[in-house]
């Protein structure tokens, strides 16, 4: 492991450890294996690109039969959201009648999540909840519920994990802060 890594002009320090993340991916996996195991093949539906890495090894920890699908949504330039949401890659499953579970790689503000729910809505999936590896409690201005959580962290911007800094650091096992 790295102790620094420079991303184009930032500096950035480990924060989250591979091990740790581990941990918590394995945590949040077993909620779900007990909350899902009797539905009917549930529907994993990641946002790119961020949640790719999670929701590999999310799902090597998943015990019961269930589909995967992605979808993916735009909100970020460098460290700053734009407070736009566009839909990018759309949803090619037939969800009607389904339990799907939203994988996010960190859930801020919650304007992406939001987005995605009430695009979800029209398509009258059975359930739809929410799973994300990073929660922001003090950033989220939303009405709908994070159920699955597997970490909360304060407001710091991260790298790491799937997480990038313009395009860079998505393919660090371990997390990293922005120094300042």
């Amino acid at each position: 492991m790295k102790n620094t890594v420079t991303l184009n002009d930032r500096t950035f320090k480990v924060m989250i450890p591979a091990e740790e993340i581990d941990r918590a991916v394995s945590a949040v996996a077993e909620q779900i294996n007990r909350d899902y195991a009797d539905k009917q093949t549930p529907l994993f539906l990641g946002v790119l690109n961020g949640s790719f890495m999670f929701m590999s090894d999310l799902m090597k920890k998943i015990d019961f039969n269930c589909e995967l699908s992605f979808v993916k949504l735009a909100s970020y330039e460098g460290t700053c959201s734009t407070g736009e949401v566009s839909c990018l890659i759309g949803l090619n499953n037939e969800i009607r009648g389904r339990h799907v579970i939203v994988v996010e790689d960190i859930v801020d503000t919650g304007r992406s999540i939001a987005h995605m729910l009430e695009e979800l809505k029209k398509h009258n999936a059975a359930s739809v909840e929410v799973c994300t590896l990073f929660f922001k409690p003090a950033s989220y201005s939303q009405p709908y519920p994070i159920r699955y959580r597997a970490m909360e962290i304060g407001n710091e911007f991260i790298v790491g994990y799937g997480l990038d800094y313009d395009q860079l650091g998505r393919n660090l096992k371990d997390v990293y802060v922005v120094t300042e």
